[in-house]
């Protein structure tokens, strides 16, 4: 089942735990409940927010996340249950043990996918596509020569105009991006934990303060589709974080795509992937699951629709 993402957005609320339900209360009057079972992730991006343990507990046992946001809607710190899979031993085993040829495979077959992903966001939008196809097909194992990078160069432009610049610490679509992108990364965070594996132990990226290197890792082929809704949301006169615009970026992880296995919500997708990334491991398999050819199934509703929060 797909989790809801509950955001607390204004200051001042009190988040507990009754007979199964979230309770959200402000100035002492409840606000709203929502079934912890229906929970994926909890985000509090607002001031002033105070817990009860038992919730926590709850969220836990349920391994639902819970994703405390700076001002700037990155996220600071994360809550994820410490016992996340009966076989997590063993699964973390495996990954601590792969060999560093079948890292950096695994990291060009998600290099390629994501490249092609920002190819079909262009194709959509009518930006210019051409060279994407080249450098796709130019990703070598480990990606030496930081065709991402190279990539990343060119489709900025493209996307956002030859002005932008990508700037975590700005505003405008710039923190609309920081909040899709902390929702892609906190639900990538519970499929990884949710498969048994170890989130800080990646397949390429290695800064030492960052906890989340291989929810990083999985995330990459997926941020194309956080872009898109954005790029929309700008079109559209939304162009600050606003509770539509930040329903609009939460629907992303309900945006279908093309599977061997049909029509499948990106949220899904997520865990299917962190699921064979566990095969991979296991059996010294370079392959993923990853949507058919990374197109999604219809963009033309993306960033036009959300999922509901609450506070």
């Amino acid at each position: 089942m797909i989790g809801r993402v509950v955001e607390i957005a204004e200051d001042g609320r009190h988040l507990s735990v009754h007979r199964g339900f979230l309770v959200v209360k402000g100035e002492g009057t409840e606000l709203g409940r929502v079934a912890l079972d229906d929970i994926g992730m909890v985000i509090a991006n607002a001031h002033g927010i105070t817990y009860s343990n038992n919730l926590l507990v709850a969220l836990a046992e349920r391994g639902a996340g819970l994703v405390l946001c700076g001002g700037n809607h990155l996220p600071v710190a994360w809550l994820w249950p410490v016992a996340g899979h009966h076989v997590q031993a063993a699964r973390m085993g495996a990954q601590i043990e792969a060999p560093r040829p079948l890292r950096k495979r695994l990291w060009q077959i998600l290099v390629r996918a994501k490249i092609g992903q920002q190819l079909a966001v262009l194709d959509v939008l009518g930006k210019p596509t051409g060279g994407f196809d080249l450098l796709a097909r130019r990703v070598r194992s480990g990606d030496p020569e930081n065709v991402e990078a190279q990539a990343s160069r060119r489709y900025w432009p493209r996307l956002m105009g030859e002005e932008f610049r990508r700037d975590r610490s700005l505003g405008g679509v710039n923190a609309l991006l920081n909040y899709g992108y902390t929702i892609l990364r906190s639900a990538t965070a519970r499929a990884v934990v949710g498969a048994g594996l170890h989130p800080s132990i990646g397949l390429h990226h290695h800064n030492q303060y960052d906890s989340m290197r291989l929810a990083d890792d999985l995330m990459e082929p997926f941020r194309p589709l956080v872009d898109l809704a954005c790029v929309r949301l700008v079109v559209a006169g939304r162009e600050e974080v606003t509770a539509e615009s930040k329903r609009v970026l939460a629907g992303v992880l309900l945006h279908d795509m093309h599977t061997e296995r049909g029509t499948t919500p990106l949220e899904t997708c997520l865990s299917r992937l962190a699921v064979s990334l566990v095969r991979a491991f296991e059996d010294r398999c370079v392959k993923l699951e990853l949507p058919l050819s990374l197109r999604p199934l219809d963009l033309s509703d993306l960033g036009r629709a959300g999922q509901d929060g609450t506070g």
